[in-house]
């Protein structure tokens, strides 16, 4: 379907050329890192609308709830409708689309994906849908970048290289993490380490950053605490945290898959039989529920990262963050179904950071000397996150180069990769396969 090289081709291609790949890699850097930082600006101002419409309804406005509910509803049908009637490739993270495209199983999307992403996205993560910022900047990412390879005329190899440099920088300018798009690049989308890959991917995610935090700032996403080098002593719980992030993350995966399973077929009535009416009641639907938790708990709603900050500082009770723990999973997979623009990294990382905070929580007091010598229970989410984002991704390295970035903590890489460890082991042996796999195995049968 697409004219990039397979593999072995490219890993068999010289290193001729190698500069102008790079000048093409910091281009496509550029344009995706600014591309991005709007897309995280005009998500920053529909998420502060959405809590200002209600504050509004809050303030005694009679039925105003409805408002809210309606609102949250048309705008999530209304990203659905623009996936369905102009870009079907933008439904969902699009990452299972780029890979596809990456190993000749799909053609690349037209250029009008740019702006059904975009707008599509603030849409749905703006009325309150529990979907990540990371799925619309790499796939337009992705997508800028197969449009200036093919502008400045290169190779169908290094097309393919720089469109995998493209995902990689969306990446990087949705969390202000450039390290982690250049790994998301050679461990997730092309699965080897080359020469040219490197560059392209290195070249893509420092521009990309530079060009974002001029235009964005340059302070991490998230704050941690400060934490001390813990003790080989911790190992054990650790351990046992990564495997029960296991457990979590195989069933997450195939909540995901079933709810996708489920929407599919609640929503085959003959009244609503083409596509765009389909994908447009059940964005409906999905987007009044949402409305609903907004207007009662309005920060459960949304990309979630006010959730990940309480939880990386300790906040809340064990029955507290368990509760939100739950919503947010079932909340997470219904969102997901919605067939909106929208990623899962960002849930995920929630879905982490709140089981780290409860185990941290249920460790410190049932054992109350730990604490001297590990940390605190923000130790325990950071860990949690990238174990929990390896358990369904499957990617750990960039899992724990993502964590770190984001929090700008450099001591807990042991305690990470003692999680991630057991965490992908549990669902290998339960043989779960990585989420990004099954949805694209998904997305071939239905094309």
């Amino acid at each position: 379907m697409t004219d990039y090289k397979p593999e072995a081709e490219v890993e068999a291609d010289s290193p001729r050329g190698l500069i102008p790949l790079a000048v093409a890699a910091v281009i496509v850097g550029a344009a995706s890192g600014a591309l991005g930082a709007l897309f995280r600006f005009s998500l920053e101002r529909a998420d502060a609308l959405r809590y200002a419409l209600v504050a509004w309804a809050h303030s005694g406005h009679g039925a105003a709830s409805i408002v809210v509910v309606l609102a949250a509803a048309f705008a999530a049908a209304l990203a659905a409708w623009l996936v369905a009637r102009f870009s079907p490739e933008a439904s969902g993270s699009g990452i299972p689309h780029v890979e596809a495209v990456l190993h000749g199983k799909a053609p690349p999307a037209s250029l009008i994906l740019i702006p059904v992403k975009f707008v599509g996205g603030v849409l749905a993560i703006g009325a309150g849908l529990a979907l990540g910022r990371e799925g619309p900047t790499v796939q337009m990412g992705a997508s800028i970048a197969h449009r200036i390879g093919t502008l400045l005329g290169r190779s169908a190899t290094d097309r393919g290289v720089l469109l995998a440099a493209g995902a990689g920088a969306g990446l990087a300018t949705a969390f202000n993490a450039p390290i982690a798009g250049a790994v998301f690049v050679l461990e997730e989308l092309m699965r080897r380490f080359d020469t040219r890959t490197a560059v392209a991917a290195l070249g893509a995610s420092a521009s990309a950053i530079a060009m974002a935090r001029l235009m964005h700032g340059d302070l991490p996403d998230f704050h941690l605490p400060a934490q001390p080098f813990p003790g080989f002593g911790m190992t054990a719980a650790h351990l046992v945290l990564g495997v029960a992030l296991g457990l979590l993350g195989t069933a997450y995966s195939r909540t995901i898959l079933w709810t996708l399973d489920a929407s599919d077929w609640l929503t085959r009535h003959p009244l609503i039989a083409s596509p765009t009416r389909r994908a447009f009641a059940r964005a409906a639907v999905i987007g009044a529920a949402v409305g609903l938790l907004a207007w009662f708990a309005p920060d459960l709603a949304g990309g979630g990262d006010v959730l990940t900050q309480r939880a990386l500082v300790g906040a809340g009770s064990i029955a507290g963050v368990t509760a939100i723990l739950a919503l947010r999973f079932v909340l997470g997979s219904v969102s997901y179904a919605a067939g909106t623009p929208g990623g899962l990294f960002a849930p995920m990382l929630v879905l982490g950071a709140q089981t780290g905070c409860v185990f941290g929580r249920i460790c410190f007091d049932w054992f109350p000397g730990m604490s001297a010598s590990t940390g605190d229970i923000g130790t325990f989410a950071a860990v949690g996150m990238a174990a929990f984002f390896a358990a369904v991704v499957r990617s750990p390295m960039t899992g724990i180069v993502l964590v770190t970035e984001m929090t700008a903590s450099f001591t807990l890489l042991l305690p990470m990769l003692t999680a991630c460890f057991t965490a992908m082991l549990v669902p290998m042996l339960l043989r779960c396969p990585p989420i990004y796999d099954s949805l694209g195995e998904r997305a071939a049968k239905r094309r």
